[in-house]
């Protein structure tokens, strides 16, 4: 079948499955952080690019690569899911590809199409030169790039994973497919709509087959809703097959527990490192789920596709990645800290002084003293603290 019926074929999907697609997030753009980036290299797949960097980014320096589901624009996706707040938060910079009608008149990622999906040609191309130009305009760690998407950006996040394993330290897919399954429209259909089992190592040979690349692979993180009519949950247990076969792994959990009441599957390695992780959201549909996340605070809004399930996938997929560790403006609070009454001074008392030092500086009177003594005389200040400590009379 050819791409052009391919695309034709699409357009009818929100009639078989009841998805309605082509209003999606229209108005968040004017209100989107993202700023379009132009001239980035070679763009063999058409797509656009759009990027937003904070003020403030951690060391080594990271970048997350987002893809959106089909309808969406990197714009609301990127609100809905709460992306950009979460880099200007962690501090971590941001790549949001957007596809564009001319290319799938539902704006899917062409996840199955072998023009896109192969390594060096297509939309792979392209998102693949988007992420050059981010790495050296940005001076971004290459240890440090991360890929995450949602539905047909999850499928295209597995064919970047596997077209470009040397690029990326890890990954997660939400609602998507695992790389390969596909090669036509019709093979896609079966994909999302039945998800035929195969082998765990027919499936890992699809991604070894895909590069020159041997490993070490790249880390995994897999979300799926058990409700979800439109992408067969089955397809979870498939990309978790294929990643175990990829790592070595048993097909048998190492771990089994409850995150925000809903369960979650994990692999690691010798070194205690997760490699494989697998969330089920119970009786959630398709999309990708949002809530708080462990600091209470909350990432993304409702919307097509973005389903309040109390726990926010961006932020554990970031905290997967290793981006929430790092304490914002930690640095320049500290450059910038002042204690209440003078600047520290270069000599500090001993340990067991420093207390009732600071207690005793907490207690000089606020009212305006006289021009001679507004400095800050360091011995009247250990003689109160002595006497308060009960080592001076």
């Amino acid at each position: 079948m050819s791409l052009a019926r391919n695309i034709d074929l699409l357009r009818y999907l929100p009639k078989v499955d009841g998805l309605r697609l082509g209003e999606f997030g229209r108005s968040a753009d004017a209100s989107s952080p993202l700023e379009e980036v132009t001239g980035f290299g070679g763009n063999p797949g058409n797509l656009r690019m759009f990027a937003f960097v904070p003020a403030q980014l951690q060391k080594p320096r990271a970048l997350v690569v987002v893809l959106h589901g089909c309808g969406q624009t990197a714009a609301a996706y990127d609100l809905g899911a709460g992306w950009s707040t979460l880099a200007r938060h962690y501090g971590f910079a941001l790549l949001m590809p957007e596809q564009q009608r001319a290319n799938n008149g539902n704006t899917c990622f062409n996840w199955f199409n072998p023009e896109d999906t192969a390594r060096d040609s297509g939309e792979a191309r392209s998102i693949r030169e988007m992420i050059a130009h981010m790495t050296e305009a940005h001076r971004i760690d290459p240890k440090r790039i991360f890929i995450t998407g949602l539905s047909a950006g999850g499928g295209m996040t597995s064919v970047m994973l596997a077209t470009y394993p040397e690029v990326f330290a890890a990954g997660a897919v939400i609602a998507g497919l695992p790389y390969g399954i596909a090669s036509n429209l019709r093979e896609a259909l079966d994909g999302m709509f039945h998800s035929p089992a195969r082998p765990a190592r027919e499936l890992g040979d699809l991604v070894r087959n895909a590069s020159n690349h041997r490993g070490p692979w790249p880390k995994m993180s897999v979300w799926h809703g058990s409700a979800d009519r439109t992408v067969n949950p089955g397809n979870a247990n498939e990309i978790v097959k294929q990643w175990l076969d990829l790592h070595d792994l048993p097909d048998v959990p190492m771990a089994e527990t409850n995150v925000d009441g809903y369960p979650r599957q994990a692999w690691w390695n010798k070194d205690g490192e997760t490699l494989v992780e697998s969330f089920a959201i119970t009786d959630m549909a398709h999309g990708a789920p949002l809530g708080l996340a462990d600091n209470d605070q909350r990432y993304g809004a409702e919307g097509a596709f973005l389903i309040e399930a109390g726990i926010s996938s961006s932020y554990h997929i970031a905290k997967f990645f290793g981006l929430t560790g790092w304490i914002p403006g930690a640095v320049k609070a500290k450059a910038e800290a002042k204690p209440a009454v003078a600047p520290t001074p270069k000599l500090s008392p001993a340990p067991h002084l420093a207390r009732s030092i600071r207690s005793a500086v907490a207690e000089e009177p606020t009212e305006p003293k006289p021009e001679k003594a507004r400095g800050f005389d360091l011995g009247e200040v250990i003689t109160r603290a002595l006497t308060a400590a009960g080592l001076m009379k």
